[in-house]
């Protein structure tokens, strides 16, 4: 079990100490569920009463806060960072591989760095690059000429295409796919020609992907997602998207063809966003939004419609339907009141 003192949790965080600095930590959790040896944050006033009764060793918390007598603290400006960096300390997720298994198949001219672990059944194609310490779980397939940066992590049955780039400390989660062709299609009389998607999917470093979420190649230029990147579960990411640095997207997000993406945007769950439109830095979208229209100012914006009583939906739902009737009826009595 991994143990650390909360002087070498302090080192991590910069923060102040108050109590035993020699005080051992084995592991995290909530104030509610915290027992002795772990240690606990507060990061939102609504939970300030679970400091009396936690049962936590220690507790990561803001300036000023008061403490019940003998609960030792690490002082920190933003507890919640703090406690994340603290919790990456004292991670217990075991590895995706360890070694390289014998049934991997890895072909000639697979260049490996060191320290590369290769899970069960996993297939590595002829020209790909693997960078030190990558760990590849089982069941996981890369495909010819792809290049993984050092310190990645691909957990089980991840699927990478051919030619595809990944940075240094990523993480991709199972079931995730990088690089399947891009949604491209031409019609001719009705019958649909495929356009080949020759461009590539391109991710920077420290990008989280998660499962079952699939990137999509460009069709002749590459998708990319830049780096500090973080993408949910189950988002689509169509062909010659461009994502910019620290954006956030929620699950279930769809980014349709090449819509561009600001720096530091965060996209909640389930939104559609429109192909071939910009979004600018800084931008927050609610959960459920549909986004048609770029947009060019930082801020807050949203489309989604809050669930409501069934009979009111209907109620609201066939006044929506009168509403063109209505505009041109208050337009007519306008002109009057003009007259």
């Amino acid at each position: 079990m991994q143990s650390l003192t909360l002087q070498q949790l302090a080192e991590v965080i910069d923060a102040e100490i108050i109590g035993d600095s020699q005080q051992a930590i084995t592991g995290v959790a909530t104030l509610a569920s915290a027992t002795s040896g772990q240690i606990a944050f507060l990061a939102n006033e609504k939970y300030r009463s679970q400091l009396e009764a936690t049962q936590a060793s220690a507790v990561i918390v803001a300036p000023n806060v008061e403490l019940p007598a003998g609960l030792s603290a690490l002082v920190t400006r933003n507890p919640y960072a703090g406690f994340a960096k603290v919790a990456q300390q004292l991670d217990t997720t075991p590895r995706a591989a360890t070694g390289i298994a014998s049934n991997a198949q890895i072909a000639e001219g697979v260049t490996l760095g060191e320290n590369v672990a290769v899970g069960p059944l996993t297939i590595i194609e002829a020209g790909a690059e693997i960078g030190d310490n990558v760990q590849i779980g089982a069941g996981c397939y890369i495909g010819p000429n792809v290049k993984i940066g050092a310190n990645t992590k691909l957990w089980q049955h991840v699927v990478i295409y051919h030619a595809c780039q990944i940075g240094t400390d990523c993480l991709v989660h199972s079931g995730a796919v990088i690089g399947a062709d891009g949604f491209g299609w031409a019609n001719e009389n009705g019958k649909w020609v495929k356009i080949p998607q020759l461009g590539r999917v391109v991710i920077h470093d420290r990008v989280e992907i998660g499962a079952s979420t699939t990137v999509d190649r460009g069709a002749l230029d590459d998708t990319i997602i830049s780096s500090g990147c973080i993408i949910d579960n189950q988002c689509q990411i169509a062909h010659n998207v461009f994502i910019d640095e620290d954006t956030a997207i929620a699950g279930c997000t769809v980014l349709a063809g090449s819509c561009r993406i600001g720096k530091r945007c965060l996209i909640g769950g389930a939104t559609a966003i429109n192909g071939h439109i910009e979004i600018c830095d800084d931008v927050q979208i609610s959960g459920f939004s549909m986004v048609i229209k770029a947009i060019s100012e930082p801020g807050v914006y949203a489309s989604g419609i809050p669930a409501a009583p069934h009979r009111e939906w209907r109620r609201n739902g066939a006044r929506y339907r009168q509403l063109d009737e209505l505009f041109q009826r208050v337009k007519k009595i306008e002109k009057k009141l003009a007259d």
